[in-house]
């Protein structure tokens, strides 16, 4: 093909363009720029690649010109497209630094050779733009329901052919024992878009929680509206959910509105996803109010909340134990997943059996440490009290007021738990200097005794020791093996210490070992602190296609 034929058929090389563009949903400036660039290489190859060569289609006549430039500089290191001023000038006066000239040759023929190259830049420039055109529509849809057919299966991933674009749903992110098959129309939850070398991958998933959420705004009116809010939802895809739901609303029954006429609306959910069993729960503000909601349909005794460790205790009827605990552990774990708490179940039976043992270990340890008789040990422990600490430093009027005692009995328990501890601090003492535990470690803020004790037994000695901990190292943590989740205990295994105060001692370990300066903490805390207000998320209604599932804040 001659560029005399191009420029003959120069009409049609716009309606080609037009064509290309509209099938690939792209611009037709795009697809005239790819055949100038395909022209302009062809024509490097037969007057030179060395020359700064330039190929201009005219969008409206559809006619090429193929330019060879040269731009003037102040000094020319390549004379095949530069100029001096002074050259320059000679032929145009008024020419100065940065002027272009332009000098047309006659169009190149194209071969075979060349014809398939310029084919090949086209299409790569096609597909780029086409690329990045479903990466600029469909980075704004993440949070979305799409609906596509599935093009194939491979490995389990599915490839969805979303009409102007293909996405995947991985193995992980379909639902267990659902087989896509090619062809099948199908729903998924858009959850990432993000750009990689081979280009723009659309990543959607039928087991995302805010799937579930989506699919309720679209069967609930008033979710889609953001009347009822689903700030939470826990899944166990395929098999069975919770979800927490919420209005500020008085007048609407948010789980009622949810489940539907006769189970209408929450049947439409379950059957899009597989058959998947959905309990709808009324969010409280009250944890423990909530944690009850949550362990539906086991019903609850008592919940002991404990802030601090993120865990709660909850007791339950033996009959109740089961249903509570689910089939392979599923409910309790849905119902963790749902409120963020980690929930330990026990029957009424073993909490008055650990109660009881607790009472007497509490007990052992008055009549030993105080040398007082088993009716004053049991006192003290039925009225609450639980260290020889609590004894030796509460105010005397509240030792006092215990029933059968007076000011002299109170005085006396007092001065005999001071001088326990005393004795006890004096032996731990003795123990943190064996093991080599430096007094500057035992210096620093937060660390007492017992606690230098135990840091020397794990053989953290010194301050750059503990300075190049962890928290973990502290607190514990777990770990999966053999696919069971094992706890692995820390050095205050037990000692209820808070990641804050793990960090707290280690960033002042840090300090006193010279690692950091005191005054760089201060700038980054004031630093997260001019953040606070910006960062806090609300729950945003399903409307603007967002529901949160995030742990929730437990105040």
């Amino acid at each position: 093909m001659s560029m005399s034929g191009v420029s003959a058929n120069r009409l049609e090389l716009l309606q080609i363009a037009k064509a290309v563009a509209a099938e690939k949903s792209i611009d037709e400036h795009i697809v005239l720029e790819a055949i100038e660039e395909a022209i302009t290489r062809a024509a490097a190859s037969r007057y030179g690649s060395e020359l700064d060569l330039r190929t201009r289609i005219d969008p409206v006549t559809g006619n090429t010109t193929l330019s060879r430039c040269i731009t003037v500089v102040e000094e020319v290191e390549n004379s095949a497209t530069e100029m001096s001023l002074q050259e320059a000038q000679k032929i145009d006066k008024e020419a100065d630094i940065g002027h272009v000239f332009e000098e047309e040759l006659p169009p190149v023929e194209f071969g075979r050779v060349a014809s398939q190259a310029a084919k090949q830049v086209i299409m790569q420039k096609v597909r780029d733009a086409e690329r990045a055109r479903q990466f600029e529509e469909y980075k704004g849809r993440v949070g979305e329901i799409v609906n596509g057919i599935v093009k194939r299966v491979e490995y389990g991933n599915a490839v969805i052919d979303l009409g102007r674009a293909d996405a995947v749903i991985r193995r992980n992110d379909g639902i267990p024992r659902e087989n896509l098959q090619q062809g099948d129309r199908t729903r998924a939850y858009v959850y990432d878009v993000r750009e990689e070398q081979r280009g723009p991958q659309i990543f959607l998933s039928r087991a995302h929680p805010k799937f579930m959420a989506a699919l309720f705004a679209q069967e609930v009116p008033e979710v889609y509206e953001g009347i009822i809010e689903i700030p939470f939802v826990a899944r166990d895809p395929g098999s069975r959910a919770k979800i927490a739901v919420r209005t500020n609303d008085t007048s609407i029954d948010p789980v009622g509105a949810c489940v539907g006429m006769r189970g209408s609306r929450v049947q439409a959910v379950v059957s899009e996803l597989q058959g998947e069993k959905i309990d709808i729960i009324q969010w409280s503000e009250d944890p423990a109010t909530f944690l009850v909601n949550a362990l539906a349909p086991a019903e609850v005794a008592k919940v002991v909340l404990d802030e601090d460790e993120g865990r709660v205790e909850v007791v339950v009827p033996e009959e109740q134990l089961s249903l509570a605990i689910g089939r392979r552990g599923q409910n309790v774990r849905l119902a963790s997943q749902l409120t963020g708490w980690t929930i330990d179940i026990l029957t009424e039976e073993e909490e008055s059996e650990r109660r009881q043992k607790e009472f007497a270990a509490r007990t052992e340890t008055f009549i030993k440490a105080l040398d007082v008789d088993e009716v004053i040990a049991q006192l003290l422990a039925s009225e609450g009290f639980e260290t020889i600490d609590e004894v030796a430093f509460v105010a005397m009027e509240e030792v006092a007021s215990i029933e059968g005692f007076d000011e002299e009995t109170a005085i006396e328990l007092q001065t005999r738990a001071r001088e326990f501890l005393e004795r006890e601090a004096s032996a731990q003492d003795e123990e943190r200097k064996k093991l080599g535990v430096e007094d500057a470690l035992l210096a620093l803020e937060g660390i007492s005794l017992p606690m230098a004790v135990k840091l020397g037994n794990a053989g953290v000695k010194t301050v750059e020791d503990l300075a190049g901990l962890v928290s973990d190292d502290l607190r514990g943590w777990f770990e999966t093996k053999d696919g069971e989740r094992v706890r692995e205990p820390g050095i205050f295994e037990g000692d209820k210490l808070s990641v804050e105060d793990a960090n707290a001692l280690i960033m002042a370990a840090r300090v006193a070992a010279g690692w950091v300066k005191e005054e760089d903490l201060v700038s980054d805390a004031d630093e997260e602190g001019d953040g606070e207000g910006e960062t806090e998320e609300a729950v945003e209604p399903l409307s603007e296609a967002d529901t949160l599932f995030a742990t929730p804040d437990k105040s």
